[in-house]
């Protein structure tokens, strides 16, 4: 066992920036608050500088997360040194956002913090068909150059648009999701595209809610969870394989612990920053009780071997891998949020395109993207007739004219198919019922970042499909694809 460190270990996640390893999240000042009773300024700040003054000088909050954006003012009004870092995230209204809508929010996220620059923005898509998304990343890259934003994240992305902005040119530093020994999702491809970018992860959910600690170990399970965050977290124990499952990663977590002479919370938290691509883990922080500094500062010192790894990997052979990618709990189901199912809400989001019906042809319905060239042309993106729905050639262009990742091919598809999705469901349909798909490649060697952006839609729902490799695409355009849909009843 190596000496014990006297501060938390550190971290640069941008020239200049360097974070506690260990971030305090402040998500649990909303469920604090939630009697209507905020926090009192100075009562809040004094908590906060409790961490600072522990080594823990990084802050994590949101725009939703109750006061904690003014309590984290407060303490930054205070000039304390060192000068504590303070990310926030920002969760605009689902829908299309103007340059001004972006330049409100930040502002907002500027007045709540008393600052006139945000540490990290990390900014949450709803829906990734909205073709404005993109534009939306690079308007708060151009506040970011303004000096508004010191660096730029996002939360909840999953692993195919976080690569898809960062090769679209979009300086991101951080993506913000759920890593834990329950939900490993984070190990996969969002590993590839961190690698490939050298960009980083900020761990969240990390302990579960506390549910990866020495309290659990051997115990019953709940019949009441009282808090957002465990109720959060007892979804993802669910999914992963139930209680009998979290048991399994808990004794082998124990074993480890028991080891090393630590907690069973520092072996959660150590594997998760043993992951080349993890910045640094957000651990919640409930103001004015205890702040588990002593035990959070004896993370730094041990380190897993082989043999602790080799345990894990035991009790990981209990669970089954929780579905979907990263993000997807907010997007699909399994909706694996404290507040549960929230389909109600999705649906009620703008959609992403919109049908029109056909001059003269009643009963057919067409999608229009405003295009200069659908009217040069004359032709539309997508057209209903009956149940069958046709999607026209479409390439990875945004604002109508620009080449969204011109280097990447696997991006542009993924860019692509979000497109021709949004047609489909705009005119009744879903990805469901595309039962044919033509793509047109200029690049041979493109072919295995094209079907894996392919299969990552199509892989259950398997329509029929031709590639085609042909001599050459307008502009920056490495792909080009098509699509058929057919209703079905119900």
């Amino acid at each position: 066992m190596s000496q014990t460190k006297q501060a938390p270990e550190r971290f640069e996640i941008a020239p200049g920036m360097t974070i506690s390893r260990v971030l305090t999240g402040l998500w649990q000042v909303a469920d604090m608050e939630r009697d209507g009773n905020e926090i009192d300024p100075d009562t809040g700040a004094d908590a906060l500088q409790a961490y600072v003054d522990a080594g823990f000088d990084t802050f994590d909050m949101a725009d939703h997360y109750g006061s904690a954006e003014i309590l984290t003012g407060r303490l930054l009004a205070r000039a304390p040194d060192p000068r504590p870092l303070a990310f926030t995230k920002w969760v605009p209204t689902p829908g299309p956002l103007s340059a001004g809508a972006i330049r409100e929010g930040v502002q907002a996220r500027l007045d709540r913090l008393g600052t006139e620059r945000v540490d990290l923005l990390q900014f949450h898509c709803w829906d990734y068909l909205d073709d404005t998304l993109l534009e939306s990343l690079h308007e708060l890259s151009r506040l970011r150059a303004e000096g508004l934003i010191a660096e730029l994240g996002v939360t909840n992305f999953d692993a195919a648009h976080f690569n898809l902005a960062l090769s679209d040119g979009v300086p991101l530093r951080t993506n913000q999701v759920s890593f834990s020994l329950i939900d490993r999702r984070a190990a996969g491809e969002m590993a590839k595209v961190c690698a490939k970018h050298g960009a980083h992860v900020l761990a969240y959910g990390t302990l579960c809610g506390g549910f990866l600690s020495d309290r659990w170990v051997d115990q019953p399970e709940p019949d009441e969870i009282a808090d957002w965050s465990k109720m959060k977290y007892k979804r993802f124990i669910d999914e992963a394989g139930g209680w009998d499952a979290l048991q399994a990663i808990l004794r082998a977590a124990k074993k480890v612990a028991d080891k090393h002479g630590v907690s069973v919370s520092n072996v959660a938290t150590r594997w998760v920053l043993d992951q080349p691509h993890v910045a640094g883990v957000i651990i919640g922080a409930r103001l004015g009780e205890n702040m588990h500094a002593k035990d959070n500062m004896r993370l730094f010192s041990f380190a897993l071997d082989d043999e602790d790894r080799a345990t894990l990997d035991k009790g990981f052979q209990q669970t089954r891998p929780i579905p979907g990618d990263c993000g997807d709990e907010y997007r699909k189901p399994p909706f694996l949020t404290a507040s549960g199912d929230l389909s109600h809400h999705l649906a009620e989001m703008p959609p992403a395109q919109t049908a029109h019906a056909v001059p003269g042809r009643p009963g057919e319905t067409r999608v229009l993207t405003g295009s200069k060239w659908e009217d040069i042309a004359g032709y539309c993106r997508a057209r209903r007739i009956g149940d069958r729905i046709l999607v026209a050639g479409t390439t990875a262009v945004s604002g109508h004219s620009r080449a969204v990742a011109p280097e990447d091919a696997g991006a542009q598809t993924v860019y692509i198919l979000d497109r021709i999705i949004a047609a489909i469901e705009a005119l009744g349909g879903g990805a469901e019922d595309v039962v044919r798909t033509r793509v047109y490649i200029t690049d041979e060697a493109d072919v295995v970042d094209i079907s894996e952006a392919h299969g990552r839609v199509f892989r259950d729902i398997k329509p029929v499909n031709t590639l085609y490799r042909i001599a050459g695409l307008i502009g920056a355009h490495k792909v080009e694809i098509d699509v058929e849909a057919m209703v079905r009843d119900g």
